[in-house]
């Protein structure tokens, strides 16, 4: 599994573009691809869920969906995915009044190849309910995994991300174990 301090290498998903529950909306695409490069000089929340169309996951994106604008205000992108295609998304965003319009991207990662990178493909061959904070440099600054039926928070997730980037802004520094930081 990618850690701490590791970069995301190159990797190509499905973006669904917020406010979208339908492919075209007013001559405009829902879609766009999503790649490392993306969002250049934002933070990067990344959550993965196992399936779309589950019991525990609108739950999470609902909660995430509800500090979309916290996340916005700290200069981070929040994107939630699994291996589901783009289009159950809307699908999904369509039958669940709560997804409707969500306010945050979703990705599909149909081929796996991104959850493959990161190390969190289960052996059902889903995503586990993972969240990894990426830096603007696309380093990996936190990770945690859960299994597929645990939930997660999405207000510490925003705590972390906080704290996170006030470490960045501390000009202090820590010696441990004799080196320092």
């Amino acid at each position: 599994m990618k850690t701490i301090g590791q970069s995301l290498a190159p990797f190509k998903v499905e973006g669904v573009k917020p406010g979208f529950n339908l492919p075209e909306e007013n001559g405009v695409s829902a879609f766009e691809t999503i790649t490392e490069t993306s969002f250049p000089g934002k933070w990067k929340i990344l959550y993965f869920y196992p399936k779309d169309f589950t019991f525990v996951c609108p739950t999470e994106i609902v909660a995430y969906n509800k500090l979309a604008r916290d996340f916005e205000d700290r200069d981070a992108i929040l994107l939630g995915g699994s291996t589901d295609n783009e289009f159950v998304k809307l699908a999904w965003r369509r039958e669940h009044k709560d997804l409707s319009k969500l306010g945050h991207w979703q990705f599909a990662d149909t081929t796996g190849a991104l959850i493959d990178q990161l190390g969190i493909r289960h052996e059902a061959g889903v995503a586990l309910r993972a969240t990894f904070i990426v830096d603007p440099n696309n380093v990996i600054q936190h990770v945690t995994v859960n299994n597929l039926d645990v939930g997660r928070n999405p207000e510490e997730t925003l705590r972390i991300l906080d704290a996170l980037q006030t470490g960045e802004l501390c000009a202090c520094n820590r010696e441990v174990g004799g080196e320092t930081l």
